[in-house]
């Protein structure tokens, strides 16, 4: 992964106050406040509204959880999003996917996987190096998914596209309980 310089400090969470606050509890993972958020709610009116998108992206679409996973992390690796892969190994780690799956998402579709998963993996890789997926790459996910699941995947990528953009663009570190975060940085 490239690591990156923080552009955007950290901002004090306990300092907030009405509409804000709640936005940063809301948000507070485990009774945690992740980085991601203590950076993000520099611009609270942004957040909030982008939660809601991001909240149905990973709690409340129709693509189960270890595909969703599998998209994930494998646009995360694209992006070479230090924090998106951290956090996401270990949401998929929780979902089932052993750390050998999680390494071999690295090197793609090609890596192994099932007919299934693998077409997952190209759908990331389609939108990521041409901006859609292909028509074979959607005959092959159109096979087994729904409209709804075809639309989820899409949206998936995309959401965590733009979020590593955001936490490359602005070098959010590691929170501090995931592997390879340095202790004591604000």
């Amino acid at each position: 992964m490239i690591k990156r310089k923080q552009r955007i400090p950290m901002r004090d969470l306990g300092a907030l106050s009405g509409a804000d606050a709640d936005t940063a509890a809301k948000n507070r993972i485990g009774g945690r406040d992740l980085n991601l958020f203590r950076v993000m709610m520099h611009h609270p009116d942004l957040t909030r509204r982008w939660t809601v998108f991001a909240g149905h992206v990973l709690q409340k679409q129709t693509v189960p959880v270890r595909e969703r996973e599998l998209l994930i992390l494998r646009i995360g690796w694209l992006n070479q999003s230090e924090y998106e892969w951290a956090q996401h190994v270990e949401i998929a780690k929780r979902a089932g996917i052993s750390a050998a799956e999680i390494e071999r998402v690295k090197a793609g579709p090609g890596a192994g996987w099932s007919a299934h998963e693998a077409a997952l993996l190209q759908a990331a890789d389609d939108l990521f190096e041409r901006s859609m997926v292909s028509d074979d790459t959607w005959a092959a996910l159109a096979a087994r998914y729904s409209t709804e699941q075809l639309m989820d995947v899409v949206f998936t990528v995309g959401q965590y596209n733009l979020v590593s953009w955001a936490l490359n663009s602005f070098g959010v570190p590691l929170d501090d309980f995931l592997p390879g975060a340095k202790t004591g940085e604000t």
